[in-house]
This record gives C-alpha cells, sequence and structure tokens, in this order.
C-alpha cells in the first residue's frame, strides 16, 4: 500500500515537472554539441533532454555516425541507429535545420551506459503490463494522498529513491504508451537453427508489406530459444534469430535500421509452451516481430 502511495506522489511530480519543460529551437546551420538522456524516440526523431530540463528535437540520417566511446588513442565502436533507445545517455553533435531541430552528424556514448539502458528496457516490459492495474489503484487512494502531509518529512528519502527508479522506466513506459501494436508475427526454428526457412520469408514478407505503407511504424523483434542447452549458447542463439529476422527484413524489404528497436535474444526467458514436450519446445524456438504504430499517426 505505502510502495502505491509513493507512485502516486512520484507521477504528481513528474507531472509538474512536466508543465515547465521547454522545447530548445535551433538556428537552421548553427553548429551545436550537447549531451543529454533520450527521453522519447519516434521514428527518425529523438528527444534528447539536457541537465537544464531543456528538451531538443535530434533529426536522425542515413548520414549519422552512432558510435561508442573509445579509451586512450582508439577509436569507439560503430553502432545501429536501432542502439539508440529510451533510456540512454547520448552526445550529438550537428547542425539546425530548418525546423529548429539539430540535425545529428554524431552521436556518441559510453557503452555501460548501453548496457544499463537495455537492462532498464528488459526489466519495463513486465512494468508495462501492471500500469494498467496501478491507476485503478491510484483512483482509489487520490481521496487519501492529501492526508500524507503529516509524513512527508518522513517519507521523502523513501520519495527520492523511488524517484531515482522511475526516472530509469518512467519516461520509457509512457514512450511505450504512444505506440500500438499493429501487426505480430512469429517465425520458428528447428533445434540449433537460426537461418529462415521459406513459410518464416513469406510471414516477414507479409509484415514489410504493411508496414510500407504505414507512416511512424517501428518494428520489434526479440529472440528465444527452448530451455535445452546452456544459458549463454541459448543468449547467443536467441540473439542470432533475431538478427537474423533483421536482415533479412533490412536487406529484402529496405527497412532501415532507425526503424527497427534494437534486436534482442532473451534466450529461454517467457516460454510460451511446456518446455517438457517436444512440442512445446518447437513453439519456443521462435523470434517474435512487431509492428509498432505511434498514436500520434491515427
Amino acid at each position: 500500500m505505502k510502495q502505491l502511495i509513493l507512485i502516486v506522489l512520484a507521477f504528481a511530480l513528474t507531472s509538474q515537472a512536466q508543465e515547465i519543460e521547454r522545447v530548445r529551437s535551433i538556428p537552421q546551420g548553427e553548429k551545436v554539441k550537447l549531451k543529454g538522456l533520450i527521453m522519447h524516440r519516434d521514428g527518425d526523431t529523438l528527444t534528447v533532454r539536457d541537465r537544464t530540463g531543456v528538451d531538443t528535437i535530434v533529426e536522425l540520417s542515413e548520414y549519422t555516425s552512432v558510435k561508442s566511446k573509445g579509451g586512450f588513442l582508439r577509436s569507439g565502436k560503430n553502432y545501429d541507429v536501432t542502439s539508440l533507445i529510451v533510456g540512454l545517455v547520448i552526445e550529438v553533435e550537428g547542425l539546425g535545420n530548418d525546423k529548429g531541430w539539430l540535425a545529428a552528424q554524431k552521436i556518441r556514448f559510453d557503452k555501460n551506459d548501453l548496457k544499463m539502458a537495455n537492462a532498464a528496457d528488459a526489466r519495463v516490459r513486465p512494468v508495462e503490463d501492471r500500469v494498467g492495474r496501478v491507476e485503478g489503484e491510484v483512483g482509489r487512494l487520490s481521496g487519501r494522498v492529501d492526508q500524507l502531509g503529516e509524513n512527508v518529512e518522513a517519507t521523502n528519502r523513501r520519495i527520492d529513491e523511488t524517484n531515482q527508479r522511475l526516472d530509469e522506466t518512467n519516461e520509457r513506459i509512457f514512450a511505450m504508451d504512444d505506440y500500438e501494436v499493429l501487426e505480430n508475427v512469429v517465425v520458428y526454428f528447428p533445434v540449433n537453427v537460426y537461418t529462415l526457412d521459406a513459410q518464416a520469408q513469406a510471414e516477414l514478407d507479409r509484415l514489410a508489406e504493411r508496414a510500407a505503407s504505414t507512416r511512424g511504424y517501428l518494428i520489434e523483434v526479440t529472440g528465444y530459444t527452448d530451455s535445452t542447452g546452456s544459458y549463454e549458447k541459448n543468449r547467443e542463439l536467441s540473439q542470432r534469430r533475431a538478427d537474423s529476422v533483421v536482415r533479412y527484413l533490412s536487406e529484402r524489404h529496405n527497412i532501415p535500421l532507425r526503424r527497427i528497436v534494437t534486436p534482442l535474444g532473451l534466450a529461454d526467458a517467457r516460454a510460451v509452451a511446456d518446455n517438457r514436450t517436444p512440442e512445446g519446445r518447437r513453439l519456443n524456438r521462435r523470434v517474435e516481430v512487431k509492428l509498432l504504430l505511434s498514436r500520434g499517426y491515427r
């Protein structure tokens, strides 16, 4: 109960902060370098918030260079724009365009920050399923929030700790709420195989055709295995399965990588069937591909 009350207060504080948010307009042609947190992603654009609370719209293109920061006398590793997920701290260099946005030429980030952002993303997905239930509790508890004034000093430290955790997850939750699933395709694989058969390719062809006629879409790709074998082997195999789907969509259908959310291999997590039976294991050796549509385009 106390945890739900803290969440109510945290959401109220978040709403107050949102009221004073500002969006920066950059003069066309002006060279800008900024550092901030990715708060939102919408196809080819990112919303990046700096330490002062000012948002900047960053536009991606095929010429945007995305790399991790290198060490002493070393060059960083190249990354696809799919790695730019909500919750990642980045440094951006570019020029102002005619919309007042920052047309990104270079984007750099720390590899450890990317690991943390991916870990937060994996934790957020189950939380999203619980948001609806929490909202119902929030409505019931809203009438009691006023009574918390006498206990504010005793709970401030706990609210601060909750806010730190919410900072990692709230914006991701809200960003996902901006999208709805238009198409959900599942492709299956034989044991220890990560190449696509004809049936899998046909399913992906159908999804790609729908994507081609859709504005403001993203594609989410998640790979899985059955429970046989070691975790490390299954994690690598599930990642390869997800990567093979991304490669097919990109090479066969010219879907830009910036339209694909970072492909993730989750080994034998989230089984959909009983791994103790051959049929159950067959159903668990899969890649789930979701076509997401921004609600702003409805």
